[in-house]
């Protein structure tokens, strides 16, 4: 089963107070505790980053570890990263991280890992990357289009609510057909897709939402249906 679950915002870095949508991530696996593997070359593998991946999922009943493309801890990246339970991606420049992985081969092993049922996943470049197109910052001088890996088709926006700027770019490039209708996402909100079609949306924030923006003669966004994980906790802990 390919399943990728795409962050607009949120997960341990945005709210390191709020673990509900890693622990939905880590539920994906169906594994009692899947083996986890942290991607941060978007942020030139920030050690700050993935100290804070590790305060988190140590906690967490997983097996983390990380790769770094900066301080590489074997030659063989396949071999380690198709023995994952889940592939966990940051955020940062999404530009970078798509150059990188395509000069280390990287981009061919997550193609391989999603064939073969690994769980993939990530947060805002983590989140872009999966698609054909999205929207970036990566260039530095406004927001753009950006032509992406293509496991999922048309585009993606995160931090749909977060930045004042991204609702408005995304519907600009839309409109003038810079970028194909895609789906977007505030921050708090994971789109889970099993093969092409969007599983489930849920939320760590009980008002964000995720949208399906389309071109047809003109843009429209439809609001999808998006489960707020809190409400499910209560629910279970008022039982």
């Amino acid at each position: 089963m390919k399943q990728i679950i795409a962050m607009g915002g949120g997960g341990f870095s945005m709210e390191p107070d709020n673990p509900l949508l890693d622990q939905y991530i880590l539920k994906q696996s169906g594994k009692v505790k899947p083996k986890i593997c942290f991607l941060a070359t978007a942020s030139g593998d920030s050690q700050d980053y993935i100290a804070r991946f590790y305060q988190f999922f140590e906690q967490q009943s997983c097996l983390p570890s990380h790769f770094s493309l900066f301080s590489p801890s074997t030659r063989d990246i396949e071999s380690l990263l198709l023995a994952q339970d889940i592939i966990y991606v940051g955020g940062g420049n999404t530009k970078n991280l798509l150059a990188l992985w395509k000069e280390w081969g990287v981009d061919k092993i997550l193609k391989k890992a999603w064939e073969q049922g690994i769980v993939l996943a990530g947060i805002s470049a983590g989140s872009i990357c999966w698609f054909e197109e999205g929207v970036t910052d990566s260039f530095g001088d406004g927001l753009a289009p950006l032509s992406c890996l293509g496991l999922l088709q048309g585009s993606n926006c995160p931090h749909y609510d977060g930045e004042a700027n991204r609702r408005p770019s995304y519907h600009r490039l839309i409109a003038t057909q810079q970028i194909q209708s895609g789906y977007a996402a505030d921050d708090g909100v994971a789109i889970h897709f099993i093969e092409q079609e969007v599983h489930a949306i849920v939320s760590s924030r009980p008002h964000a939402k995720a949208y399906h923006v389309v071109y047809e003669r003109e843009v429209t966004e439809r609001e999808l249906v998006t489960n707020y994980l809190g409400s499910q906790l209560n629910d279970k802990t008022s039982q």
